[in-house]
């Protein structure tokens, strides 16, 4: 057989063992292959906004990941565990680049959770509109200041303390609070129709050549 073409069909098959969701997210011409660290970031602090909002986040997170077929990039608790320190934010940061397939199944699953989750966001974005209308602090509303309380703890067990940023918002609880919040306007942001998509490009805003 010609070698050429073994070559493109071995590329053919490769990219029929791609999951078809991916297809739902368009591919960007990057100066450099892979994620920035900044979206790395970004997402990482998307799926752990989520984890505060529902116990046993990680593992919907998973169980996601089997239902959208998935599997093939995220196998396991401890490779979710692995894509997640890509985040230079992370104690336990591995220096490695998300690359553009485990980015766009993250994604994926962080707007299929935050469409199963609507109603509490929206909820928790009404609280918060209400207790400043009244100049009350945001962890008198119950159900906001426990999300709030889980944000706060998972970014204090999780994050490193030595790097800058950080030690700003673990020195600030009313900085850390905003950045919570500002997370959960994200998640709304991401169940609408183009809720994936528009948080797809956002992550490369100002990277795509």
């Amino acid at each position: 057989m010609n070698p050429s073409l073994d070559i493109m069909l071995d590329s053919t098959s490769n990219q029929s063992k791609k999951p078809f969701i991916l297809s739902n997210l368009p591919d960007f011409s990057l100066s450099d292959p892979g994620c920035s660290l900044r979206s790395a970031q970004q997402l990482d602090l998307i799926l752990l906004a989520l984890e505060a909002l529902e116990l046993g986040g990680s593992e919907y997170m998973l169980s996601l990941a089997e239902q959208l077929e998935l599997k093939d990039i995220i196998k396991n608790r401890l490779i979710l565990w692995r894509l997640r320190c890509t985040n230079p934010w992370r104690r336990s940061y591995n220096r490695e680049r998300l690359t553009i397939d485990q980015a766009k199944a993250l994604v994926i699953i962080a707007s299929y959770l935050s469409k199963q989750l609507t109603v509490l966001i929206r909820q928790l974005l009404t609280a918060e509109e209400q207790m400043r209308a009244k100049q009350l602090p945001l962890d008198y509303h119950f159900r906001l200041g426990e999300y709030l309380e889980r944000f706060r703890s998972h970014f204090t067990s999780r994050m490193n303390p030595r790097r800058s940023k950080v030690a700003i918002y673990l020195t600030s609880p009313d900085q850390l609070n905003e950045l919570a919040l500002s997370l959960l306007n994200q998640l709304l942001f991401c169940t609408g129709t183009m809720g994936m998509k528009r948080l797809w490009f956002s992550l490369f805003d100002g990277e795509v050549v």
